[in-house]
């Protein structure tokens, strides 16, 4: 087989958990640029060895070329030799030397690589885990462990509801003062109906400070600060969930800037919400309670020990999720719901009902403090998100069943419109603006022009309405007579979320078809610019904010064309619309009419008019593009693995996806070997062999696995066989949790030059039962082992139990 690749290699040591991708490119193909979360990166497809077909690898691993060798871009014809783990390469290559051969690295492209890590979900079964089981099992130690697990995602429930009412209120306080300021403003220079007589450029001028402002600010602190909490979070928690570790994701200081982030973004009027930013807040408690420790500030208070792992993290970020969706909108069903069909992709009956739990303990506490604030005895105010409950039950004939459908293939049609829009606007920007800057001017600019518009729709749209059924605070008498209000003003005085409770329960006849069909036009555009900023905002409430308001101009416009169908209650239509609008933009059915019902207190008889809408909406969309979560994974290139393997696998075998030939460690290596090794390639699991003829290691046995972290740790803690009586006491599996998550680097090892002759006893600290395939196993067979176990290194080998590669997370990315 022709291996056709030039390969470009990591310049700087990655940190010990880290998978950095593999970037190659087809000889006489010039490198494309995509990019990651916020980085740039290069991915050029290469050359599979199926036949006919192309199916590019992104590996994880990086080769490395030699001090007296010229570079591989020089003539990229020329298959590299060299033994890797997770690289693409020939499935028949042979090693006719000794492994590993060190190179040099490549500087000539690798300032664009990213910084992807992935993590494993498998755990290592090895001899001090193996030990610590038994004797924990004599002390009773399971039972315990279970109950300090429910403890911990109770803690995760109430901490993330505080949280959660702290932005609440601050974002209340701080909107109140704005628009109380401006309903001033307004009454004080338009003090009559006669628009000649009064001036709203000074209001204009007001509000315009009051947005740039906070928007500003928390542009500013999310861009030059942690760029991470840009957007809502609901992409890289997913991501994270799956399997790929995005970097900063569950930090405290991430947390703390996606706070202030959030809030200054609301308060500043940008048409966004606070749902999204709240999952990841709640992920980030979750992820700090839970390891007892905090890397941030360098202190481990040396509890919950036994859940520093990636498998049990991760349930704790999934319960996170959840409680932060029920404390966004008072539903703790839809939250566990939202978190299993969106986030998670491993779950279980028991994570199940344990997330339930945190949700249910987050709504709880959430109801207790806010309905405190807000003087309630009867601790009724449920979520953020207080969208009203109807006063009289929704009922529908099955006549309009038909009519919900059509509302759900529009909503379908509108979401992915709105898809394809702000994809192309994000690939624009993150093109054009790359300067930080640049971003903080775009939130601003983005920011005035949503003001701008809403005064020019005031100005220009009379649409007065009797006072007694305005739905705002502070209703704007602003070019209207006495004892009437500006209906256009009270669509924009107020927050998102408060528009969309006004658009479900104004009572019939509150606006005109021209405000509401203007206004949708307007809020689409607004909302689709907005995602995207590197601001903290979710896309939930303006995307229910479109959908309400273009189901009760429908509504409207029905009724004026048949005055006698009673049925065409403008709040229900608007609920169908919302509900619409949200399936054709997020793709999800079971989780976003539990949190409508929820939300909104409607019947459970109501449930079944949402879910025709919501699988129309996402019927239709589907048939364009993917939800607007799904498609910022794949424009960044996140590796992210599927349900099901993509079609273009079907019919091949392990042989044609695996990287070979791999480097090995013998059983008993020397440390020597193992520091050089770990200083010349940036690999993060390596095959333990035995029964191996000289130094020929990737032609071994295998008898294990051993990943990069823990040859560090061993190193570090010169755990060697000739001091084995000093250190064998001592050390437990506990030893390598105590510096999870943040792996020491190689660089922080000291060379062995007094202890070269030293070895490594690999036996008690590798795993040794790793997940094995055999060569002509099927990649669809092979992608549900590696799927369903949350795999990070899949072991292929031959019949004689000797290694014949290695398949990683990005071999299974075709691109």
């Amino acid at each position: 087989m022709d291996d056709r690749k030039a390969l470009i290699a990591v310049d700087g040591e990655t940190s010990a958990d880290e998978d950095p991708i593999l970037l190659h490119k087809e000889a006489g193909q010039a490198p494309k640029a995509v990019q990651d979360f916020g980085r740039y990166q290069s991915e050029e497809p290469s050359t599979s060895a199926a036949a006919g077909r192309v199916a590019p690898h992104i590996s994880g691993n990086n080769l490395l070329l030699d001090d007296d060798q010229p570079p591989l871009l020089g003539n990229p014809s020329v298959p590299p030799n060299i033994p890797t783990n997770g690289s693409a390469g020939s499935s028949n290559r042979n090693i006719n030397s000794s492994d590993p051969i060190f190179h040099l690295r490549s500087r000539t492209a690798a300032a664009s690589t990213p910084n992807y890590e992935s993590l494993d979900y498998e755990v290592c079964e090895n001899t001090l885990f193996q030990d610590e089981q038994r004797k924990r099992l004599t002390e009773r130690f399971s039972l315990r462990k279970d109950i300090i697990r429910w403890i911990i995602f109770i803690q995760i429930g109430i901490i993330t509801a505080l949280i959660a009412c702290t932005i609440d209120i601050i974002i209340e306080e701080l909107s109140e003062r704005k628009y109380t300021f401006l309903y001033n403003s307004v009454k004080k220079n338009v003090p009559l109906s006669d628009a000649s007589d009064g001036d709203l450029l000074i209001p204009y001028l007001y509000w315009l400070l009051f947005s740039i402002l906070p928007v500003a600010f928390g542009a500013a602190m999310v861009t030059y600060i942690e760029p991470i909490t840009a957007g809502s979070g609901i992409p890289q928690v997913k991501s994270y969930l799956n399997g790929v570790k995005i970097p900063r994701i569950v930090r405290i200081k991430t947390l703390a800037v996606k706070a202030i982030g959030v809030i200054t973004s609301v308060v500043g009027g940008l048409a966004g919400g606070k749902e999204g930013p709240m999952i990841h807040a709640g992920a980030v408690v979750a992820a700090g309670i839970s390891q007892g420790k905090s890397t941030t500030f360098v202190k481990d208070f040396r509890i919950f020990k036994a859940f520093r792992d990636d498998h049990e993290k991760r349930d704790f970020v999934l319960g996170g999720g959840a409680a932060g969706v029920s404390a966004a909108f008072g539903a703790p069903i839809g939250g566990m719901l939202f978190s299993l069909e969106e986030a998670a992709s491993f779950w279980n009956q028991n994570l199940i009902w344990r997330t339930l739990v945190a949700s249910i303990i987050s709504v709880f506490t959430l109801n207790i403090v806010l309905s405190a604030y807000h003087g309630l005895n009867d601790f009724t105010f449920t979520g953020l998100f207080n969208l009203g409950k109807f006063d009289t039950p929704l009922k529908f004939d099955y006549f309009e069943l038909p009519i919900f459908m059509l509302l759900g293939v529009t909503g379908g049609l509108l979401g992915a419109a709105w898809n394809s829009l702000n994809t192309k606007i994000n690939k624009f920007r993150k093109r054009f603006i790359p300067w930080k800057i640049g971003k903080v001017l775009e939130a601003v600019v983005v920011a005035m022009m949503g003001v701008t518009l809403a005064c020019l729709m005031i100005y220009f749209i009379n649409d007065c309405r009797p006072l007694g059924n305005d739905p705002t605070n502070n209703p704007v008498q602003l070019f209207c007579e006495d004892n009437e209000y500006n209906a256009v003003a009270a669509l924009w005085f107020q927050t998102p979320e408060a528009t969309v409770r006004s658009l479900f329960h104004d009572p019939p006849g509150s606006h005109k078809i021209l405000t509401l069909a203007l206004f949708t036009v307007v809020y689409y555009v607004l909302s689709c610019a907005t995602f995207g900023l590197n601001v903290s905002l979710g896309v939930f409430i303006p995307t229910a904010l479109v959908g309400a308001a273009w189901g009760r101009l429908l509504a409207m416009l029905t009724y004026y064309v048949f005055p006698q169908a009673e049925f065409l209650h403008p709040g229900k239509y608007a609920l169908i619309g919302a509900a619409a609008n949200l399936g054709g933009v997020l793709r999800m059915t079971i989780s976003l009419s539990v949190i409508l019902m929820e939300t909104t207190g409607v019947e459970t008889s109501f449930f079944f008019p949402l879910i025709i809408a919501l699988i129309s909406a996402k019927w239709v969309g589907d048939y364009f593009n993917e939800g607007i979560y799904d498609t910022q994974i794949q424009v960044n290139h996140v590796p992210m693995l599927t349900w099901e393997p993509l079609p273009q696998y079907k019919g091949l075998t392990a042989r044609e996806i695996l990287s070979s030939p791999v480097v090995c460690i013998k059983l008993r290596d020397s440390a020597h070997y193992i520091y050089k090794m770990l200083k010349k390639c940036d690999h993060n699991g390596f095959p333990v062999v035995d029964d191996v003829l000289g130094d020929r290691r990737s032609e071994g046995r295998v008898c294990g696995i051993i990943l990069r972290s823990q040859l560090i740790v061993i190193l570090l803690k010169s755990l060697y066989m000739e001091n084995k009586q000093f250190w064998l006491p001592e050390t437990s599996i506990q030893t390598f949790r105590d510096v999870y998550p943040r792996y020491p680097s190689i660089k922080s090892v000291r060379k062995l030059d007094d202890k070269i002759n030293y070895t490594v006893d690999l036996s008690m600290f590798m795993n040794p039962s790793p997940i094995r395939v055999n060569p002509h196993d099927s990649v669809p067979r092979i992608f549900q082992i590696f799927r369903a176990l949350g795999l990070r290194h899949l072991l292929v080998i031959n019949n004689e139990n000797r290694i014949a590669g290695i398949i990683t997370r990005r071999d299974f990315i075709y691109k």
